[in-house]
């Protein structure tokens, strides 16, 4: 059996919920790039009611369309910048939010029947039982924070979701992808690929956090719709930083760092600059150990996003790129969370005599 492979799983059998948990993680990514579609299109709104069972069935008729129509009336999104919109229009929004909450309802259902097939049948025990039952509340959590933040977006004087609601759902959903693919690459063949210096693990442990800061900062532009302002690069409006009049635009400084256009955004380009620069000393630091080569294609990865980044607000987020910035994310987060599991699960590289001497002294 492969080092680091849980005792409560046989071989042929972890191969089996190995392949299980990747296939969910890649539910998981297309949930995330739909999501993006349906934020992009302004559809996340277009569906009012939460029926986690029967709502999966959508209208069948005209008069059920018609229907449906007409609760989205009601809401103040409707009354603020779609008036006058035809039936047409509301059924292409009202598809993508549709197909979301389908996706979310797949991979519940993926979720919840193989994990009691796998118990049943004596494939999943103890801590690799109790893990992945975990992730499965954590899926169901996801679910309950997306009606939540939906329900935000029906409030009285609202036209859209709140913007801390929409962060939270969207490093949720990062988290269950990168929780998948942690467990699931733990009940795989361990690559031999020496040991690691403590500096070179906790910079791979410092990229994965601040990947994440990066995509929390990232959702709370997407929320205030702030790629839409300030697309020129690298200044924000001829400026290299703003006026603090304008980051600092809201009542307190919090609700600057939620709700304010300039600051979410100033804030998510310095965050782009500092993981590329940890990405680079990264790079040099892993020269000469089996991790080269994954510290090189980490860097390459967080490089095309910025790019990425970079095109899709000097376009004026079109969907074609809004929709690859936050796909490539996911992939970038994936390749983060391979490289930190092989650098934690890599041997301690051993102390130079000159070291061991020092900290004797």
């Amino acid at each position: 059996m492969p080092a680091g492979q849980p005792v409560s799983a046989s071989t042929d059998h972890a191969r089996v919920v190995r392949f299980w948990l990747l296939a969910i993680a890649v539910l998981v990514f297309a949930m995330v790039v739909v999501g993006g579609a349906t934020r992009l299109t302004d559809s996340g709104l277009s569906i009012t009611e939460w029926r986690p069972v029967m709502g999966a069935i959508p209208p069948l008729s005209h008069a059920q369309w018609l229907a449906e129509f007409a609760k989205y009336q009601a809401s103040p999104q409707y009354d603020a910048i779609n008036r006058g919109m035809t039936l047409g229009d509301f059924q292409f929004i009202y598809w993508w939010e549709w197909a979301h909450r389908l996706l979310g309802r797949v991979i519940g259902a993926a979720m919840l029947l193989p994990w009691l097939f796998f118990v049943a049948k004596g494939w999943l025990k103890g801590r690799l039982a109790a893990g992945t039952f975990g992730i499965g509340l954590m899926i169901g959590l996801q679910g309950l924070v997306g009606w939540i933040m939906v329900a935000s977006g029906l409030n009285a004087g609202m036209v859209a979701v709140a913007p801390l609601k929409l962060m939270f759902h969207l490093t949720l959903a990062c988290l269950i992808f990168a929780v998948l693919i942690w467990v699931a690459l733990g009940l795989g063949p361990q690559r031999e690929r020496g040991p690691v210096s403590p500096k070179l693990r906790a910079g791979g442990i410092a990229i994965l956090v601040l990947l994440f800061v990066q995509i929390m900062l990232g959702a709370l532009v997407a929320g205030n719709d702030a790629g839409m302002r300030f697309n020129d690069w690298p200044l924000m409006d001829g400026a290299l930083v703003p006026p603090l009049n304008q980051l600092f635009d809201k009542p307190s400084a919090l609700e600057s760092f939620v709700d304010s256009l300039a600051l979410t955004q100033f804030n998510h380009r310095l965050g782009a600059y500092a993981l590329f620069a940890l990405a680079i000393w990264h790079m040099l630091s892993a020269r000469g150990t089996g991790f080269a080569k994954s510290a090189v294609v980490l860097l390459g990865l967080v490089s095309a996003q910025a790019v990425i980044g970079i095109t899709t607000l000097m376009l004026v987020v079109p969907l074609w790129a809004g929709l690859l910035h936050q796909a490539f994310a996911v992939l970038v987060l994936g390749h983060v969370v391979g490289h930190v599991h092989g650098l934690t699960r890599a041997p301690r590289m051993p102390e130079q005599p000159a070291a061991r001497v020092l900290s004797a002294v």
